[in-house]
């Protein structure tokens, strides 16, 4: 299925959708900082409706042109709460300093969790190397009514201090200090309400640290539970990377997985610019609770009413 809206050039721009839940990809759009407004609001909306969206035959975007369109959508991150070494306007997403191979929302272990992110690839292997999305609006609304009711009530502690990177040479242990060079842990709610569409979404990923107010395995348990339905193959679409290619996400509706399907000789590199968001509130409007670390730094806490 696809929608065309008109733009203010002689080119439609052309939304394809991929999936039932997630994903589409736009057509008929040279990305950078001169888009005019109408294509700019077409683009927030296909967000919005689709979670991830892909845009190809972008080889002349450059990390300015990347940055300079991120600017059109929101406000720029800063590319790290802790990651300083790898970029000043965006972070280099580099398999030189290991592979985040597992499910997670971006950033979570802050209170002011990102709204989106773009991704542009730069250097791809000759073989595998591609992302999955998994839309977590979906796998809240794919939970009978009882699992809700309990998702709902739950909150969660969510840390930086995970084994985010491998130890199997220097390199790898030199990125974890640095990822880990300041403590955040940030307790959020389970199940959280997007901002701008008010859906309902599972807020959880490997950054979680702990369900509050149960023991360890019961802390586990409910994670794989839920987490369990945020990957199940129907909620999710896979991109293969072609060079050129851009993609953007919703961070509050989505998580995603980096698949680690290629060599070790082979080099994989993208750039990320994200976006500032706000900070969760619950079903029962009760916000994100920071418990340690200060994210003033990295990002600025976005009032949606202005965006």
């Amino acid at each position: 299925m696809s929608v065309d809206y008109a733009a203010a050039t002689e080119t439609a721009v052309r939304v394809v959708k991929l999936g039932t839940h997630i994903g589409a990809r736009i057509d008929g759009v040279r990305l950078g900082g001169d888009l005019d407004p109408e294509t700019v609001a077409t683009i927030r909306a296909a967000l919005n409706e689709h979670k991830v969206i892909f845009f190809q035959g972008q080889q002349h975007l450059t990390e300015d042109g990347q940055y300079e369109f991120a600017q059109l959508l929101g406000t720029p991150t800063t590319p790290h709460p802790t990651v300083t070494s790898r970029g000043i306007k965006s972070l280099a997403i580099d398999s030189q300093h290991g592979r985040a191979n597992s499910w997670h929302t971006d950033v979570t272990f802050v209170d002011r969790v990102p709204k989106a992110s773009i991704l542009r690839a730069v250097t791809l292997p000759s073989y595998g190397g591609s992302t999955t999305w998994a839309s977590t609006v979906a796998a809240y609304n794919s939970l009978p009514e009882p699992l809700k009711r309990l998702a709902e009530g739950l909150r969660a502690r969510h840390s930086n201090v995970y084994d985010y990177v491998s130890e199997e040479h220097d390199r790898a242990r030199t990125d974890r200090t640095e990822f880990e060079s300041t403590f955040y842990e940030t307790e959020h709610p389970v199940v959280r309400v997007h901002p701008e569409t008010g859906e309902k979404a599972l807020l959880l990923g490997h950054f979680v640290k702990q369900i509050v107010g149960v023991s360890s395995a019961e802390s586990q348990a409910l994670f794989r539970l839920f987490q369990d339905r945020v990957t199940r193959l129907e909620h999710t679409t896979r991109w293969n990377w072609s060079l050129g290619d851009v993609a953007i996400w919703d961070n509050r509706a989505t998580q995603h997985y980096a698949i680690d399907d290629y060599d070790g000789g082979e080099h994989r590199k993208l750039t990320r610019i994200t976006l500032a968001g706000d900070i969760p509130v619950g079903v029962d409007g009760v916000p994100s609770t920071p418990i340690a670390g200060d994210a003033g730094h990295y990002s600025i806490v976005e009032d949606v009413r202005a965006a």
